[in-house]
């Protein structure tokens, strides 16, 4: 213990008035005789012992008093575990992520607590005390140190963000700092284990440095979030059904009973599901989406979990307008049954070429490529539809009466690859409505079917998965390729081969091959975290840049590579929602951002388990408050020691109190 003002102690030697006092009474006796005092003699022994101790009593409680009256005036303190020098430079670090928004305590965000213990931080240290202020934006501001007065400012702009920092990132980030570097590093965090990380092995190997660790305790809750969502079906044509699948995720211990999901398309409620989720587990539930939607519909899944808010909305770019690049590769130059097929231009872009003649550029841009009825295939064209293959597009060959089978060999890579020995014609079993191929293809499942015949000019051998077969159990339609798809047929479409073409089951087939040819440009959301995303922009021109509008209007860092355009996301500038992407007038798209779905998992660790994953090293302290004020007592008792003047204080009125007591209630 020490003393602010160890001079007062000379005071002590008023300890001496009241023993003198007490040693030396000058009060005069005065002598009774009586004539027999053999019983007052008895009297006077008994209550002079009382008198005795009540005398004493008084003198402790005296002799305490002006002893603790004089130790206030010292004031003395205990001194501080670690000193305050001058010049100190101290980054102050604050998760501001989205789980951030759970309550630390009633009414009380772990932000807004986190923000607190960041002041009571800088109320401790000298004025000449220089801060940086970090927080996961990893914004401009946070370059430079600021003095106390910008760094109390800039604490008060801090907001929820939707970014989530690892423990690498920050410490990199601290270390690319302009400037002299920090001595003390404030760590005020909920130390979530999904966005955590894995430290470097030499994370705080300079000991020169000081690590504290502010935890900010979340009250537990238990979160349900929307995992993931899906359609069905990627793309619609011809007024397909279409479901919406959501994947939901229960993070609490408890079990969550007839929980109400929402879907909203367009701020119009399109549906309602009532789901139960087991504890720590998921559940699926599905919804139908209607046809006809615009051009660009934003779908939302919505919830109520409270207290935790910030992921009860799932948001959902619903594109369904994208028109299929079908280009077709013929032999003569008549109108054939394909180009009747996709001459639809509100569905289709259709294009057609000559074999001799064929635009390698419309080839490579093309969602479904169909070969019909060539007799060879030449070199280049052999080249640039292995490489459209390879990309992950799709093919369709339509044999001619007489194919060249090592051109065809060549583009599907089948060896077994021969021409079919059949001389007439046989009629194709009913297709497998199970097959994924056939789903939501037919309003109702029916065996009475007036299914084609046909006759095949190309075998490759018994195939079991194929998606249409003769009654011969000869495949007629199947599918090859793992990266890209390649369908073939047995037969050419002419009449003298099949009837196929005229069949009601050529239409939905032809159909469903166009739309499993078709790319997603967009997706049906994105995360925040995502540093890249890719959208197709083959028509624009002149240099003026894409923007994205929504919440708010960005213009990101973008790049065009062949008909792509690829852009960095400016990812403190933007928050989850919906935004056209927009190219001076013309709208190219809608995208849907959400947040990251590590940071739903609201999971925390120790400080002692976070100075544990650290290495446990001796630079590394922890702080234990809870609250706002135990933690300025805390700080206070680390940097300035702990004042004991109040306590003297007390302890003075205390024994004084006794006195009075003493005098006035001791007979």
């Amino acid at each position: 213990m020490s003393f602010i003002s160890p001079a007062f102690l000379w005071a002590l030697t008023a300890l001496a008035i009241p023993i003198l006092i007490h040693l030396f009474s000058f009060r005069k006796t005065q002598r009774i005789y009586f004539s027999s005092n053999r019983f007052l003699s008895q009297i006077q022994q008994a209550t002079s012992a009382k008198r005795r101790l009540k005398h004493y009593l008084i003198l402790a409680a005296r002799l305490l008093f002006l002893l603790f009256l004089v130790l206030a005036f010292a004031q003395p303190y205990i001194p501080a575990t670690e000193q305050v020098s001058a010049m100190r430079s101290i980054t102050l670090y604050v998760d501001n992520s989205m789980s951030m928004s759970v309550p630390a305590q009633e009414n009380v965000r772990a932000l807004d607590a986190g923000i607190n213990f960041a002041r009571q931080v800088i109320e401790v240290f000298p004025p000449d005390t220089r801060y940086q202020l970090l927080t996961n934006d990893f914004a401009p501001f946070s370059n430079s140190f600021k003095t106390k007065n910008e760094v109390t400012d800039l604490l008060t702009q801090v907001r929820l963000s939707p970014i989530s920092r690892t423990v690498n990132e920050v410490r990199e980030r601290i270390n690319n700092s302009e400037g002299r570097a920090a001595t003390d590093i404030f760590w005020i965090s909920d130390f979530q284990q999904s966005t955590f990380g894995e430290p470097a092995a030499q994370w705080l190997a300079d000991s020169s440095h000081r690590l504290h660790l502010v935890p900010i305790a979340r009250i537990p809750p238990a979160n349900i979030f929307a995992d993931t969502a899906w359609l069905e079906s990627p793309f619609v044509v011809g007024g397909e059904k279409n479901t919406l699948h959501v994947r939901l995720r229960n993070e609490g211990t408890k079990p969550v009973e007839q929980l109400l999901i929402k879907l909203s398309i367009n701020d119009i409620q399109a549906g309602t599901a009532m789901v139960s989720i087991p504890a720590k587990s998921t559940t699926q539930t599905a919804f139908d989406i209607a046809t006809g939607l615009s051009r660009f519909s934003r779908a939302v899944i919505s919830f109520n979990d409270y207290p935790v808010v910030f992921d009860n909305d799932l948001y959902l770019s619903l594109n369904f307008s994208d028109k299929i690049r079908v280009v077709e590769i013929k032999s003569a130059p008549a109108a054939t049954v394909v180009e009747k097929v996709f001459g639809n231009k509100s569905v289709f872009t259709f294009r057609s070429f000559l074999a001799a003649n064929v635009n390698y550029s419309e080839l490579q841009e093309a969602d479904l490529v169909v070969l019909n009825s060539l007799d060879r295939v030449d070199p280049p064209l052999q080249q640039a539809l292995n490489n459209y293959r390879a990309s992950g597009r799709t093919l369709l060959i339509i044999p001619s009466a007489n194919p060249e089978l090592k051109d065809y060999q060549a583009i599907t890579g089948i060896v077994s690859l021969k021409r079919a020995e059949d001389r007439e014609k046989y009629e194709l079993a009913s297709p497998d409505l199970n097959n994924p191929f056939f789903e939501n293809v037919f309003e109702e499942r029916s065996t009475r079917l007036a299914l084609p015949v046909a006759r095949r000019v190309l075998d490759w051998g018994p195939d079991r998965s194929a998606l249409l077969r003769l009654k011969n159990e000869q495949p007629f339609l199947s599918r090859f390729g793992r990266t890209g798809l390649t369908y073939m047929l047995a037969s050419p479409v002419a009449n003298e081969y099949t009837d196929f073409a005229s069949n009601f089951l050529f239409l939905p087939v032809m159909y469903r091959l166009a739309s499993t040819g078709k790319k997603i440009e967009n997706k049906p959301y994105y995360l925040l975290t995502q540093p890249i995303i890719t959208l197709r922009a083959d028509s624009l021109t002149g240099e003026q840049p894409v923007r994205f509008t929504g919440l708010q209007e960005v213009i990101p860092s973008q790049r065009r590579v062949g008909s792509r355009l690829v852009m960095e996301l400016p990812r403190f500038s933007m928050n989850a929602g919906f935004y056209y992407v927009l190219h001076r007038a013309d709208t190219l798209g809608l995208v849907a951002f959400n947040q990251s779905k590590p940071e739903s998992l609201l999971e925390q660790y120790t400080a002692l388990a976070v100075k544990e994953k650290l290495g446990n090293r001796e630079n590394i302290t922890v702080f234990e408050s809870n609250t706002a004020e135990t933690f300025s007592n805390e700080i206070k008792a680390r940097y300035l020691g702990t004042p004991l003047w109040k306590y003297a204080i007390i302890l003075a009125l205390l024994f004084l109190l006794v006195e009075i007591l003493l005098v006035r209630f001791l007979k």
